[in-house]
């Protein structure tokens, strides 16, 4: 399945003006409060540049966190997302414990988020650096948390074009290929927080699916970067932040969500892909940029406000599974689920696939909003589909689970989604009998 449009033309020039709302204009505000912080956590040249490693001195552009917590008046939960290549395990447990304790969230409450970045740094081989991340972490936890204010939910989608499937099965067996036909998911999904004061959102939540490896190691062959970009980077997630906060007057916090993008990287022809320059690294980062600015400001329009809601529920629910390994063994790893009114979050770690956010969208079907991430609460590595073990290739080869991983986690996902939605008998039934059952059985 590939879900694409054409590509769109985001101007250079996109001024966003914070106008006050009128009053006729403004929706009432909702239970569900907010707040919103971002740190900056570029690492020294000391720390090796990891994803594509290769030597690296200074940035082209600042690497940063994002914390977000919310709060129904019942339920407190975080979201915070990082520049980097994986939600490494102790990054998410560090994390939690630092929000935890400067925010008041339930470290099971608390999603964490990998934009997969390759040209940063590997947090765990980096101690110095790693503790001034998780400092910095508790400063955005105390920020936000400190400014929280009520806000309404907008929802928009749109599009990028830079994106492309990475593989193409050849007499059998997959080999590495730019392949236009393969699955894809071009959509970019948007949430926006808004205090009904202005035009300009308190804060952004951006979805989208792509291999941040613009800055590659290159093929050896394309100027100017053949053997990859020679400084560290935050890549197209960084680059279209940046692109959306500036078109507010950085009066927003943008932050950036990856899904399944284990087999999607970006469009860069070469042997078999080159590096990318800066042409190609503003292309993208001002599509995805264009692609949220376009659904952000649509979504404020008299028709998209009346729809939002004045009540949000906000649901967390998250369990531990065990995957069987190729070794024969097991690997724990945990899955969550996040509901913001109508809005689902659904968290796996490692790289899955992107048949795995469609798989999963179609058995959601109307009951929820999807937004299907990777990346998340932790570092797993390639999580192939059976399909894809089938016929080999890359991803297959690399992961550590085997083929009978994809039932098990869609089967779990499915199932912590149930927990959240509630529109199952076994998950709302008050029967006290029940209800003790339900408790016992979610310890």
């Amino acid at each position: 399945m590939r879900i694409a449009r054409p590509l769109h033309f985001a101007s250079l020039s996109i001024i966003f003006f914070s106008a006050a709302l009128r009053a006729d204009e403004s929706k009432p505000v909702s239970n569900l409060k907010v707040g919103v912080a971002k740190v900056v956590i570029t690492p020294p040249d000391s720390a090796p540049t990891v994803g594509h490693p290769r030597p690296t001195k200074g940035a082209r552009d600042p690497l940063r966190a994002g914390v977000l917590i919310l709060d129904d008046g019942k339920t407190r939960a975080a979201i915070a997302t990082f520049d980097l290549v994986d939600a490494f395990d102790s990054l998410v447990k560090r994390t939690r414990a630092a929000i935890a304790e400067k925010a008041g969230v339930p470290p099971e409450n608390i999603l964490v988020n990998a934009s997969h970045n390759h040209s940063g740094s590997d947090f765990d081989k980096n101690p110095e650096w790693a503790d001034d991340v998780i400092a910095k972490i508790a400063k955005a936890a105390s920020e936000a948390s400190a400014n929280m204010k009520p806000v309404t939910v907008g929802y928009g989608v749109d599009h990028i074009g830079f994106s492309i499937n990475r593989r193409k099965v050849i007499n059998g067996r997959a080999v590495v290929r730019l392949n236009p036909e393969g699955p894809n998911d071009q959509r970019v999904k948007v949430l926006r927080f808004d205090d009904g004061e202005s035009l300009t959102p308190v804060a952004v939540l951006m979805h989208a699916i792509c291999h941040p490896c613009f800055f590659t190691w290159g093929d050896n062959a394309t100027e100017p970067h053949p053997n990859g970009f020679p400084m560290k980077s935050a890549d197209f997630p960084g680059e279209a932040q940046t692109f959306i906060e500036k078109a507010y007057d950085n009066g927003t916090k943008v932050m950036f969500l990856q899904g399944c993008a284990g087999d999607i990287r970006p469009n860069l022809p070469g042997d078999p892909y080159r590096c990318a320059d800066e042409a190609d690294i503003q292309w993208a980062g001002r599509d995805l940029g264009g692609a949220v600015l376009k659904a952000l400001a649509k979504s404020m329009i008299r028709e998209e406000r009346s729809k939002r809601q004045t009540h949000y529920k906000l649901k967390v629910a998250s369990e531990r599974i065990a995957l069987p390994t190729k070794d024969g063994g097991k690997i724990e790893v945990e899955l969550m689920a996040m509901k913001i009114g109508p809005y689902l979050l659904l968290a796996m770690p490692g790289e899955p696939m992107v048949e795995y956010g469609l798989k999963l969208e179609e058995a959601i079907a109307d009951r929820a909003v999807p937004i299907v991430l990777g990346y998340s609460n932790g570092k797993l590595g390639y999580i192939a589909t059976a399909a894809a073990h089938s016929v080999g290739g890359y991803e297959p080869t690399q992961s550590p689970v085997t083929p009978e991983a994809e039932e098990i986690l869609l089967r779990g996902l499915n199932r912590m989604a149930d927990r959240v939605v509630g529109d199952v008998f076994e998950t709302f039934n008050k029967h006290p009998a029940e209800v003790k059952m339900r408790v016992e059985k979610e310890r």
